[in-house]
């Protein structure tokens, strides 16, 4: 009988101590993860010991857990997101989409007859809307074109610049065969999607995304009022000479790469667009967001699934939706997880140093979502 007692007494308290521990360290532990994860960025930042700029953003679904700065960024500090433009552009397209004014499988030529002057456009089918989004056009990564204002080219001229860029633009594979990252798809998916609204592309997403969610420090073109917040670019390194001149230069000179890479921000302002992405807006519907969420690509390869503008990654229990960025002097990474809806959204002024933004984020929502 006293080994019964005994033994029924052992199992309340592992009981109780499993009930503590579910109702009581979920958010120590959470607590921690963040607290492990932001010293080790403090920690690179001085390491890498060049007087720059880091921020960052931690998110559970439509809350902030942290948002810190290191070096010489604070609260207020503007960076270039480079690629992650490319999931801007994404989300428009399926806005446009659920407001009945395109189909994703439409062709690209009912709206922009000059795609028809890519090289040896005529033999295959008629590029869509869908496969420029999913990097799935067969196109070349970039025109191969001389031109330096097709690759340096002022904002404002940007599309006079990317129809000078077709005719000069080949393919590298058939067209919906298979995944080919493309730069030049996605200037040519953002001068469609103008088409299609008759709008500028960058009066289209300000009014379509910038302004509803009210990301009021993201530009595709840093005011001068608020050039004194901009995260001075470091192009270069570690090795060779530091250049700030590149990343100065491109903030008006960028060729065609407005739709691809052109998008200016700030992590709280970056916060905004990762909660519509999850769905915490009314700018897509659930069945788009799901769409958003689901691979668009003919591969199940680790690193090649892709849908509209955002990278997905499955891997030891967790789905992750984003994308990386780089431009001169600038990195940048954007990656939730899409069922614990965890997020992370990193930022610096240099293109090199010890944090490696890809593998720390996906290490860091791991670490959290298996944690909930």
């Amino acid at each position: 009988m006293k080994n019964i007692i005994a033994i029924t007494m052992a199992l309340v308290m592992i009981s109780c101590s499993q009930s503590v521990r579910e109702n009581g360290s979920t958010e120590q532990s959470e607590s921690e993860i963040i607290e492990r994860f932001t010293s080790l960025v403090k920690s690179d930042v001085k390491d890498d010991n060049i007087d720059g700029s880091f921020s960052l953003a931690i998110i559970h679904r439509d809350s902030i857990l942290a948002l810190e700065s290191y070096g010489k960024a604070d609260k207020n500090t503007i960076f270039r997101i480079g690629s992650i433009s490319k999931s801007f552009a994404g989300f428009l397209m399926l806005q446009l989409q659920q407001d009945g004014m395109l189909d994703i499988n439409d062709p690209v030529e009912k709206y922009l007859p000059e795609i028809k002057s890519l090289v040896d456009y005529n033999k295959y089918s008629p590029i869509t809307i869908k496969q420029l989004a999913t990097h799935t056009s067969g196109l070349d990564r970039e025109s191969r074109s001389r031109d330096e204002n097709v690759r340096f080219g002022k904002i404002d001229e940007w599309e006079n610049n990317l129809i000078k860029a077709i005719p000069e633009t080949s393919f590298l594979s058939k067209p919906g065969e298979r995944f080919g990252y493309s730069n030049i798809g996605f200037a040519i998916l953002g001068l469609t999607l103008s088409k299609v609204a008759d709008k500028p592309y960058i009066e289209l997403v300000q009014e379509k995304i910038f302004r509803p969610l009210e990301m009021n420090n993201t530009y595709f073109q840093v005011p001068e009022t608020q050039k004194g917040n901009l995260a001075n670019g470091m192009a270069g390194g570690p090795t060779a000479e530091l250049d700030f001149e590149r990343p100065k230069n491109e903030q008006k000179e960028v060729g065609y790469r407005i739709p691809n890479g052109g998008i200016y921000s700030t992590p709280s302002d970056m916060v905004k667009f990762m909660k519509a992405c999850m769905g915490y807006s009314n700018l897509l519907n659930k069945n788009n967001i799901t769409l958003l969420q689901t691979t668009q690509t003919p591969t199940t390869r680790l690193r090649s699934n892709y849908s509209f503008g955002f990278d997905l990654y499955s891997d030891q229990g967790i789905n992750t939706v984003g994308h990386a960025g780089s431009n001169a002097g600038y990195t940048a990474h954007f990656e939730y997880e899409k069922d614990s809806e965890y997020g992370v959204i990193l930022m610096r002024n240099y293109n090199f140093g010890n944090t490696n933004l890809d593998l720390r984020a996906n290490s860091i929502l791991r670490k959290l979502s298996l944690e909930e």
